[in-house]
């Protein structure tokens, strides 16, 4: 993904993606430990997504090239906050 629009467009189906298995554990089609699993990918590539677009913006911001900006591990953007 190298442009803000792409990155949006990654957000929308994965939020898409979680509603659809959120309704899809609700009505039984999947078990709980196959609901857990992935919604924690899911998280983690939606903590990703968000992270690379604040560094895009942040190099704009800043007189820099938004190209430059790198996806980072979801080690990295899951380890923000411990």
């Amino acid at each position: 993904m190298t442009d803000d629009k792409s990155l949006f467009s990654r957000i929308d189906e994965l939020v898409a993606e979680e509603h659809e298995l959120r309704s899809k554990h609700a009505a039984g089609e999947i078990n709980d430990a196959d609901e857990k699993d992935r919604l924690r990918k899911l998280e983690v590539e939606l903590d990703q997504c968000w992270d690379l677009l604040r560094q895009r913006r942040a190099k704009r911001e800043f007189g820099e090239n938004p190209e430059d900006a790198q996806a980072r591990s979801g080690d990295i953007v899951e380890g923000y906050l411990n």
